[in-house]
């Protein structure tokens, strides 16, 4: 039986190493976030836009489209996680265009990171912005599902992940540690989508996309991973339990959800046959060739639901996911 314990001590008194020791200038940080949201949400000419989307989608098999489209819940899923906990403000307030009409996110805040951490995470944000409009100039898409991004969602995850609740529930908005550990949670169940729909594509535009959106996924990916590796041994407020050890149980429940054996890794992870190690570091997960483990669409609502069951809506997708595919199970369900 695991016992974990909280305390009320005040996570300032207890100082985690940071992402980085750099001295940042404050003027020159505000003037490059202002110039780089401006690029990303000044509103496109529309009218052009619309009819380059139009010629696209024609030339787009109905399979491609709708494994294509099946993507823009998770890029939904990491623009508001990533811009809210940056900034605090979501897509309707960034780019209210792009999200069309959807309901807002449940529980959204700002994050307290460090600058470094903040930076990068801010990066990541521009880059989902940048994944939600090349996917709507590929397929006509649909509106913003119901997301849940609330510190209950998450908590509600890592209860799971350890087999009883923690005390105190986990807070991913707390502190920089806590707010890497949750981002560990998403990006990689998208980045195993892609990498499972990459060979059921047809058309050139849809595999040179998709191609586009794993690269820079997988980097985020690689970025937090990176970093929860040189962390691996630090014990996470107020919990007993290391950086390490959170991200086994996570990965752990990924793949029980999922029901279609081990595709995703903590950052130490059984040896290979032939290592001389028990236990190797992985920074990055992959098989034993070091590939990219694939997650058909079945198996990421499986993960997202929280249920393992791609019938049952939950988890960060409430009412459930958007598209055809993720629309056919809900209704056989019914």
């Amino acid at each position: 039986m695991l016992h974990i314990h909280g305390t009320h001590r005040r996570v300032n008194n207890h100082p985690q190493k940071t992402f980085s020791n750099m001295v940042f200038d404050n003027s020159t940080v505000k003037v490059s976030i202002v110039v780089l949201l401006t690029c990303f949400f000044l509103p496109s000419s529309s009218q052009h836009l619309d009819h380059f989307s139009d010629l696209i989608v024609r030339e787009n098999p109905k399979s491609d489209v709708d494994l294509v489209e099946f993507a823009l819940n998770l890029e939904y899923l990491e623009a508001e996680f990533f811009l809210f906990g940056a900034t605090g403000e979501g897509l309707d307030s960034f780019a209210p265009q792009l999200a069309e009409g959807g309901p807002s996110p449940i529980g959204g805040k700002i994050a307290s990171l460090d600058k470094y951490t903040k930076d990068v995470i801010l990066q990541f944000a521009l880059q989902e912005v940048g994944h939600l409009r090349a996917i709507k100039r590929t397929v006509k898409g649909f509106p913003r599902p119901l997301l849940n991004i609330s510190k209950e969602a998450f908590a509600e995850i890592m209860d799971s992940a350890f087999g009883e609740p923690l005390h105190p529930p986990f807070n991913p908005y707390a502190n920089h540690i806590n707010y890497l550990l949750a981002s560990y949670v998403i990006p990689y169940v998208g980045l195993t989508g892609y990498v499972g729909a990459n060979p059921e594509l047809q058309s050139s535009s849809s595999k040179k996309l998709v191609a586009g959106l794993l690269g820079v996924e997988s980097g985020q990916d690689a970025v937090i991973r990176a970093k929860l590796y040189e962390l691996r041994d630090l014990r996470v407020h107020p919990y007993n339990l290391t950086v390490e050890d959170i991200t086994k149980h996570i990965s752990r429940l990924r793949n029980e959800l999922g029901r279609k054996g081990v595709k995703d890794e903590g950052l130490l992870a059984p040896a290979y046959e032939g290592f001389e190690l028990k236990f190797a570091g992985k920074v990055l997960a992959g098989d034993k060739y070091s590939l990219a483990y694939p997650r058909t669409p079945e198996e990421i609502l499986r993960i997202v639901y929280g249920g393992g069951d791609e019938h049952v809506p939950g988890g960060f997708f409430p009412k459930g996911a958007d598209g055809r595919i993720a629309r056919s199970y809900i209704k056989n369900a019914a």
